[in-house]
């Protein structure tokens, strides 16, 4: 890797001391004088040519206009001397500043927000940090809300992302790497980690990954990403966590684990993580240790009664003898004009139809879809035979069981394997349900990410670490961090 970037590094275009030579090949690269947002501004200092370039939409243009009435004061008080890149260098107010040697550089950071001045007769640009990325402000996550507790939430800009999390981690050792991915994109990814805490190969695991990837860009962001550092392939199962709120990451920092963070998304990447980790929620750590229990109980429930539900329920409309005496109510009283499992198709077509346009509906016409919907899916549906009452009733519930989940990826899968459940179990009965079931429990077992079992600490079993994960446990009898991160600071308090 070290020879390829020493390669790369002797193919970039090196900046001449003729200005005029650079100006040339610097407007053939990004176009200026054809894109209207690319632009460089020409002063004299001292009686030598400055260029000043810079990209409009991604700086701070009071910023910008600072910088330039410092040029043109320098011009104007300081005795004319020799040093002129000395001079300028000794006006710049700006907390970040730092020299490139080569066009490539310069350009890639004025792509990123920066901006670059070149000084005639210098074969280096001086870098300026005047970058501020178009966007909205911290807010709480849509997905992630909570009775009690922080209102903010990541956004679309990374160095905004960085700062809420190191407003809740104020250590020395957290470390923010950052890198480009995507030849053309050159998106900023963020790797944030706390030194000390997070294994040293995990972390260089993440980095490898991410300087493998070999893509024009991310143009889905930090879903690209997870599909190359974990090679999901057409595992439905969500392999990493994301989460909008920097609470939750900061959290997951100090138990050791590594946070990805890419531009442009408000979505943070946490690796590894588990299938518990999906079915974890800040409510249950807002709350009392018992309350988190009963909330994180309540939602196992709903998930189980979820993908289940429904298989059972058709699995005792076909063979009523299976049902004890006591419950013989369940199932449906009259003979269906339309077959059982063909309703059940159509309640979950149409459940996933009525997400998917709640979702692209606009908000002054969400009332009048659900109007729409309760007519067409309840009342009109049952009157027509289209649809038994029994059949919305419990399709229903599995809807509901599904946003259950924290994880908007997790109630998704859950639904795609109810639905291979009620094939198994319109096919073959209850050989189809017990062989489904157990192949998928099979599947989940054998899946790993980043060389970390999907179902530990049930699978291997860690009582422990499990009786951890079913009880909302009190911070204070948490005393060390979980084991399947490989911390390198086990304890995270004292052990006395």
């Amino acid at each position: 890797m070290s020879a390829e970037k020493s390669e790369e590094k002797d193919q970039k275009q090196p900046i001449s001391p003729k200005i005029r030579e650079n100006e040339k090949i610097i407007s053939n690269r990004v176009g200026i004088g054809s894109s209207f947002d690319v632009d460089v501004r020409r002063l004299s200092i001292q009686g030598k040519e400055v260029q000043f370039y810079i990209v409009n939409g991604l700086t701070d243009t009071p910023i910008a206009i600072e910088l330039l009435k410092e040029l043109m004061f320098l011009d104007a008080v300081e005795v004319e001397q020799f040093d002129v890149k000395k001079q300028i260098q000794n006006r710049l107010t700006h907390v970040q500043v730092e020299f490139v040697d080569n066009i490539d550089d310069a350009i890639k950071q004025m792509l990123s927000g920066l901006t670059f001045l070149l000084i005639d007769g210098e074969s280096e640009a001086i870098v300026i940090d005047v970058r501020q990325y178009p966007g909205r402000g911290p807010e709480e996550p849509d997905t992630e809300k909570v009775v009690r507790g922080a209102r903010d939430g990541y956004t679309e800009n990374i160095i905004e992302n960085t700062g809420l999390t190191r407003r809740r981690i104020r250590d020395e050792r957290l470390r923010n790497e950052i890198l480009q991915v995507g030849k053309r994109s050159k998106t900023d990814i963020c790797i944030s980690y706390i030194d000390g805490v997070a294994d040293n190969d995990l972390v260089n695991i993440v980095k490898k990954e991410l300087e493998n990837i070999d893509i024009d860009g991310l143009t889905m962001a930090d879903k690209v990403v997870e599909e190359y550092i974990v090679k999901q392939g057409y595992n439905p199962f969500p392999l990493v966590r994301y989460t909008e709120r920097p609470d939750v990451a900061a959290t997951h920092l100090f138990e050791g684990h590594v946070v990805v963070i890419v531009d442009a998304s408000p979505s943070v990447i946490i690796f590894p993580t588990t299938f518990f980790h999906h079915v974890q929620h800040a409510e249950e750590y807002r709350q009392a240790p018992m309350i988190g229990t009963f909330l994180r109980w309540v939602r196992f429930l709903g998930m189980f009664f979820s993908l289940f539900i429904l298989p059972l329920w058709l699995l005792f409309v076909m063979q009523p003898s299976l049902l004890p005496p006591d419950f013989d109510f369940i199932g449906l009283e009259e003979s269906p004009t339309i077959p059982v499992f063909v309703q059940i198709m159509f309640g979950e077509l149409g459940i996933e139809l009525l997400r998917m346009a709640a979702i692209h509906t606009p908000s002054p016409l969400a009332t009048a879809l659900g109007l729409v919907a309760a007519l067409l899916i309840g009342e009109i549906a049952i009157e027509v035979g289209v649809l038994s009452a029994e059949v919305i009733l419990y399709v229903a519930i599995g809807a509901i069981g599904m946003f259950a989940s924290p994880s908007y990826e997790m109630g998704i899968t859950l639904k795609m394997i109810r639905v291979l459940l009620l094939v198994a179990v319109a096919a073959f009965k209850v050989p189809g349900i017990v062989i489904a079931t157990t192949v998928m429990f099979i599947l989940v077992a054998a899946i790993k990410t980043l060389n970390v079992p999907y179902l530990w600490p049930f699978l291997p079993f860690y009582p422990k670490a499990l009786l951890d994960t079913l009880i909302r446990m009190s911070v204070p009898s948490k005393k060390r961090r979980p084991s399947i991160v490989n911390p390198r600071d086990v304890y995270k308090q004292s052990k006395a």
